[in-house]
């Protein structure tokens, strides 16, 4: 289509509808030909839909919906709102009930749509809930939108989402070129409207991994601004800010995210990764309190989501404090209808705590449920299980004066997890088996290897400050003075804020 036909179609269609004053959600241009009076509502949607707030988005569609009973893209909103592609979830029957209130058929829906462009949005969201397996209607969903931004080039919300179909082809698991490919069409939307949420979010999810997160810098510093009412808006930030262990601005915008009335936190994503970068920052007390804070706030009875993200949140404190004793470990979190990831995870800080107090009937114990969970997982699609059972093993062998046996554990557990697809987030594996490696090469007095475990763990976990401590301790050990001196000097950096008694003890460092 040329840009003088492009120009006429906005000039009869409604392009741009404001906002409320008071709400800020970023902007787009999304020509249709609904009513006026819906045009609010449906704008709303779209922008809350760029920014995966899909309950709030949900409401506003159905809202131009009853504006406007014929106004086919705000049922096509709606159905949107039922597929969330990057965390591979989708409620076909929901979104089959919206698109079926505005006609009993495709062709019935299909004649409601007054143009020929808002016919390929209703043709693409049609095979998106259509027949066959998930993953083929995905693949067929991003190419029809592949075809409606190339016939539609002047179209940013095509483009846009045909970026956000990309990232979700694989079914929730990272395919690099696929992913760069998607960032590329963001980019491509952000630098001709940097007010377009949707354009920012998707590049900071196509490049959210530590080898790419430089490239998503940009449009993570102007997330926030672009859409200060969207509190995914102000956590999607973070996703470029931990991979490149930016803990500071980790936690002010997970903060935000979370919200201000403290009394409303909850065990979530959004203060997973609070607590997660205060205990990077060296703010231990803040994040015990954030801790038990969660705790008491749960709904009782608990959800599953709640329950996983707690046993995530207590894993990660106890390793990375390393407080083996620490009282959050008997804190009881039923598990029986949690996720083999979860059950693993709990059953490892368990067993791990337990064998650091040398408690080893425990640790052996937890040891057992690990190799189960593994066994029955198969160690196909994650292998974490797998990974963490030859860790806790590596350091009951260890205790058992069994070095060898703890290093060749540890080398197939590094080989596990470098299999895997990089994710984003706090580490999936809660204690990386890179920079535990390093920790026991250290230990049996075998520094420069250590340092290059250490190394590596730091390529895959940037400014991780266990992983900083070790490299530095173990550059020190092998007489690379340069390297022990950036580390620390690094390290007190990002603990310019931590417990005294941390910094102190950092400040004696020679």
């Amino acid at each position: 289509m040329n840009r003088a036909f492009w120009a006429l179609l906005l000039s009869a269609l409604v392009a741009f509808a404001p906002l409320p004053a008071q709400e800020r959600l970023g902007q787009i241009e999304f020509p249709n030909s609904g009513s006026s009076a819906a045009q609010p509502e449906f704008f709303r949607g779209a922008l809350l839909l760029h920014s995966f707030e899909y309950e709030r988005a949900a409401v506003a569609f159905r809202a131009a919906e009853q504006l406007d009973s014929s106004f086919a893209l705000a049922f096509w909103g709606e159905a949107m709102t039922y597929t969330h592609p990057v965390w591979n979830q989708q409620d076909r029957e929901a979104a089959r009930a919206a698109l079926a209130r505005l006609g009993p058929t495709p062709a019935a829906r299909a004649a409601k749509a007054m143009t020929l462009r808002e016919r390929g949005y209703l043709e693409a969201v049609e095979t998106l809930y259509g027949e066959g397996s998930k993953a083929r209607r995905d693949t067929a969903y991003a190419g029809k939108m592949e075809r409606l931004a190339a016939q539609y080039p002047q179209d940013l919300e095509a483009k846009s989402f045909y970026a956000l179909a990309l990232l979700g082809l694989n079914q929730g698991t990272r395919d690099v070129p696929t992913y760069l490919r998607a960032g590329l069409l963001a980019e491509e939307v952000f630098r001709q409207n940097l007010q377009h949420p949707g354009a920012a979010h998707y590049v900071i999810h196509a490049y959210d991994d530590p080898e790419h997160a430089a490239r998503g810098l940009e449009a993570a510093r102007a997330y926030s601004k672009i859409a200060p009412d969207a509190p995914h808006a102000q956590h999607m930030t973070t996703h470029i800010f931990l991979a490149l262990g930016m803990w500071d601005e980790v936690v002010t915008q997970n903060e935000i995210a979370s919200g201000h009335d403290h009394a409303k936190w909850r065990p979530g994503h959004y203060t997973g990764w609070l607590h997660y970068g205060y205990v990077q920052q060296g703010r231990y007390r803040d994040a015990e309190q954030l801790l038990e804070a969660l705790r008491s706030h749960m709904l009782i009875p608990s959800s599953g989501r709640e329950r996983s993200e707690l046993i995530a949140m207590r894993a990660h404190h106890v390793f990375d404090t390393e407080g083996w004793s620490h009282p959050i470990l008997d804190w009881p979190i039923p598990t029986s209808d949690l996720s083999v990831y979860d059950r693993a995870v709990d059953a490892f800080v368990a067993g791990f705590a337990a064998e650091q107090r040398r408690d080893l009937a425990v640790a052996e114990r937890a040891l057992a449920s690990l190799y189960s969970l593994a066994a029955a997982d198969g160690n196909v699609t994650d292998p974490t299980a797998a990974i963490l059972a030859r860790e806790l093993r590596a350091s009951i062998r260890l205790a058992a004066g069994d070095s060898q046996a703890a290093l060749a554990l540890l080398a197939e557990a590094t080989r596990l997890e470098d299999a895997m697809p990089i994710d984003f987030g706090p580490p999936v594996v809660v204690k990386p088996s890179h920079e535990f490696f390093g920790e026991v090469l250290l230990a049996v007095h075998r520094p420069v290897e250590a340092q290059a475990e250490f190394t590596r763990a730091l390529r895959l976990t940037p400014r991780r400050v266990r992983a900083l401590i070790g490299l530095a301790n173990a550059a020190r050990a092998a007489g690379d003075v340069g390297t022990a001196s950036h580390a620390f000097d690094e390290l007190r950096g990002i603990w310019h804020l931590a417990d005294p008694a941390l910094s102190a003890k950092l400040a004696a460092v020679p």
